[in-house]
């Protein structure tokens, strides 16, 4: 098999996947009961209930600052231990403290869980143990020797220390910013704190551990030629960083304790972005990456060193939409990956130590019940690994086992709380479901209220059933008012393109839940309800506006013409376009850069978008925007940044364009961009010049993608005539957002009404 063919062939099917072999997954159940899902396993001496396995989402920055878990991390993990899985693995839990600076902030502190440090952070591990054996789950910890050139670049200003990497590689974060080379020695003494970290694991009833190698940390490096570059040493060799820490943990934890191991089966680099590997700094510095081939033989020695259980993906830090599949990706995306190393295992006739067949955990975006259980079915793979979805919803693997695949509440592979807010400061949470992470705040969800009111929510979108489905737990009575007539609100147009098919699943799953409130005798829905003020004053003691907000139309000449349209036009109404080839996009925030996938991908026009901003999608998660960016390069999509909208002609828009040299490249997606708050010193060496000329760029048609307003005239007019002692917004209509913003507000607004 020519497998580096199979890894381009893979990636070059990630655009338009739905025609490419790629299912668009719904939740049923059509292939209830699921008999493989719930067949035991056993791992080494571990026996696993199912084959359902916690990916490693989550505890960073919920922990206390000295790396002690704290009771956020305690009972996040046990709410899915409850809801039914039979692994759940830690996040990454480093080691590699004093030899690794970027692990460390100012004051010794660090926002990851530590199990190193002193016996002082040894009783939450404990703790941690025990609620998840309460719910017969096994729990492995991830261990990961360091972060490398992966880690934050800021230990730099605050600790005066390079990052250290395999080699001298430059930061991801700040390309200017070299690691400098881990020694030997220090390589060595990282072994042995993994080692003496897996023996602890062991004393305090963790049932094994967990060895992150994959995404381009510090394993990965020393572990890849792309990353090492050394000639000399015991490290030069590729495997040997690796095969002798596995050593070190089997002679630490003996021979019957679990060792499981998270590797990409290529970085994909080359695959992804092909020839920009020959001429773009930094990429151009890993294109030796390691083969299929050699990851194959890799994990065979690791095998025979004491692995027991792989899971397996593609990527790194510099695609990082292929280890963080977003939302545009498809279901299953790595399914193809995980029974490659299963068939080549069994072709091979690979066991392990202790006699039994190394089993393959699948992963990426596989929280779709029918799908897992086809996947296993069809021996593509032994285990089925969860993040996001058992971030979504907990009890996923109960309800499965049940059959009541519809009440799975969905995850819309947003990443904007479980991975772009500790990005941006924050710790894990998740868009749909506002329990996640405050599960010790909120123990029983809601509690009932001591008072019961009558209650009209107006607005039937995300806010307006989040907030209903709380009021009606606490024991209020809710009428609920909606102006069209269907539910949804938003998401009927943000769940138009076939990128958006989770987006769609959670639509779904919203219409499902409002069915079940019919069966409330406290609740009322009423579609195309036009609310009046005299209708409803003084008849309610509680109004809440869950009206949402408006595309803008901005106020610039031209604006009005026939051939310029809203987004939310296009999505509701896409034959519009079918006399228009030639599309401009103004705006590239998300909805923009939706918009201009799906013109592009489904309706196959030529398309380009202009954004005002320096970047595109600021603020969105970094895998989210980077898939979405690198394939509408590859779609020949032209993306225009610093670039303001003046006038609207009949054929043609008329804008300023910045053209100082120094403007970031629009098409950059193996780089980050920092956050606000971090100054990136680089900068200031290369500022963007205030220099913008005119220009006329023609068109067919033109979409404006430029934000929205709060409707809130509703809101105002109901405080103005006091209709009710308790009046309050939520959701959009208190600041235009995403779906996490609208189910935080209301969740926590309903649990204190």
């Amino acid at each position: 098999m020519d497998y580096e063919k199979k890894i381009f062939d893979l990636l070059s099917r990630y655009d338009s996947w739905w025609d490419k072999g790629f299912p668009i997954p719904k939740m049923e159940n059509k292939l209830y009961p699921y008999s493989s899902i719930f067949t035991p396993i056993k791992i080494n001496n571990c026996e696993i209930k199912n084959r359902i396995v916690m990916a490693p989402m989550g505890n960073i920055d919920m922990a206390e600052e000295t790396g002690r878990p704290n009771q956020m991390m305690l009972k996040y993990f046990e709410a899915r231990a409850r809801g039914g899985v039979g692994l759940i693995t830690t996040g990454l839990v480093p080691v590699s403290y004093g030899i690794d600076k970027s692990l460390i902030e100012l004051g010794d502190l660090t926002y990851f869980p530590r199990i190193d440090r002193t016996r002082t952070v040894y009783p939450a591990w404990r703790d941690l143990a025990m609620l998840c054996h309460a719910h017969d789950a096994k729990v492995f910890v991830q261990l990961t020797p360091g972060l490398g050139r992966v880690g934050n670049p800021q230990c730099l200003i605050t600790q005066h220390s390079f990052p250290r990497s395999a080699s001298f590689n430059p930061n991801w974060y700040m390309s200017a910013v070299p690691c400098l080379r881990l020694s030997d020695h220090s390589l060595k003494k990282i072994i042995k704190k993994i080692g003496q970290a897996s023996a602890d694991a062991k004393a305090l009833n963790l049932d094994g551990v967990y060895l992150h190698g994959h995404e381009g940390y510090l394993l990965e490096q020393v572990s890849n030629r792309a990353f090492n570059h050394r000639k000399l040493g015991r490290y030069a060799n590729k495997e040997r960083f690796a095969v002798d820490m596995v050593k070190e943990i089997r002679k630490r934890v003996g021979p019957d304790y679990p060792i499981m191991y998270r590797i990409d089966l290529s970085l994909a680099l080359n695959a992804t972005y092909k020839e920009k590997m020959r001429n773009v700094k930094p990429l151009k510095r890993f294109r030796k990456e390691r083969q299929v081939h050699e990851t194959l033989r890799f994990m065979v020695n690791l095998v025979k060193a004491g692995v027991d259980v792989f899971d397996v993906d593609l990527g790194c830090y510099d695609n990082w939409f292929l280890p963080h599949p977003p939302s545009s990706m498809p279901a299953g995306c790595f399914l193809e990956i995980s029974e490659l190393v299963k068939a080549y295992f069994k072709e091979k006739g690979i066991k392990s130590n202790k006699g039994q067949e190394v089993p393959v955990v699948a992963v990426g975006k596989l929280g779709y019940p029918d799908l897992a259980e086809e996947a296993l079915r069809d021996n593509k793979c032994d285990m089925v690994m969860l993040g996001r979805p058992l971030l979504a919803d907990p009890d996923w693997v109960n309800k499965a086992y049940k059959g009541e695949t519809m009440s799975i509440r969905p995850c819309i592979g947003c990443q904007e709380g479980c991975l772009n807010e500790f990005v941006e400061g924050g710790h894990p949470q998740c868009a749909v479901n506002p329990l996640t992470s405050f599960e010790w705040e909120f123990p029983n969800e809601v509690t009932p209220s001591e008072t019961k009111k009558k209650c009209l929510v107006i607005g039937a979108g995300p806010s307006g059933i989040m907030i209903t489905k709380t009021l009606l737990r606490r024991g209020h009575s809710v009428d609920l008012f909606e102006k069209e007539d269907h539910i949804g609100g938003q998401l009927i147009e943000a769940s138009v393109a076939k990128i958006k098919y989770e987006m769609k699943n959670y639509l779904h799953f919203l219409e499902e839940e409002v069915s079940k409130l019919k069966e409330n005798k406290g609740f009322k829905l009423e579609l195309s309800k036009v609310v009046k003020l005299d209708e409803i004053k003084d008849k309610y003691d509680v109004i809440i506006c869950a009206t949402g907000a408006k595309e803008v139309k901005p106020n610039i000449p031209g604006a009005d013409k026939k051939n310029v349209f809203l987004a939310d036009e296009i999505f509701k109404n896409p034959a519009k376009l079918k006399d228009f080839e030639n599309i401009i996009v103004a705006g590239g925030g998300m909805v923009g850069c939706e918009m201009a996938y799906f013109l592009r991908y489904e309706l196959n026009k030529k398309v380009a978008v202009i954004e005002m901003d320096k970047y595109m999608m600021n603020h969105l998660c970094t895998a989210n925007r980077s898939h979405l960016i690198h394939y509408l390069d590859e779609g020949k999509v032209e993306l225009r940044n610093m670039t303001k909208l003046l006038k609207v002609n009949d054929n043609s828009i008329e804008v300023s364009v910045n053209t100082s040299k120094n403007k970031p490249n629009p098409y950059v997606c193996w780089a980050p961009i920092l956050p606000e708050n971090i100054e990136n010193p680089i900068d200031k060496l290369k500022p963007i010049k205030d220099t913008w000329k005119k220009e006329e760029i023609m068109m067919d048609a033109l979409i404006l993608a430029l934000g929205s307003r709060s409707e809130t005239a509703l809101y105002d007019e109901l405080v103005k005539a006091h209709a009710a002692k308790e009046i309050y917004k939520v959701g959009d209509a208190i600041k235009p957002g995403r779906v996490w913003e609208a189910t935080r507000t209301a969740f926590r607004k309903g649990a204190k009404i």
